[in-house]
C-alpha cells in the first residue's frame, strides 16, 4: 500500500496534466472541424 501512496504524486500530476491538454485539443479539434465543413459554404461552391 505505500508504494501505490508514493506513485500518486508521481503519476497524477502527469495523468492530470495529459487530461487537460486533451481536454484543450479537443475543443480546438471541434473548432477546427465545424471551419472546415464550413468552408465550402464560404467559397461558394455548396448551394442550396
Amino acid at each position: 500500500m505505500e508504494q501505490w501512496v508514493t506513485w500518486i504524486p508521481e503519476v497524477g500530476f502527469p495523468i492530470l496534466v495529459t487530461f487537460y491538454l486533451l481536454h484543450r485539443i479537443d475543443q480546438r479539434l471541434k473548432e477546427l472541424n465545424e471551419s472546415l465543413l464550413q468552408l465550402p459554404m464560404n467559397l461558394g461552391m455548396y448551394k442550396r
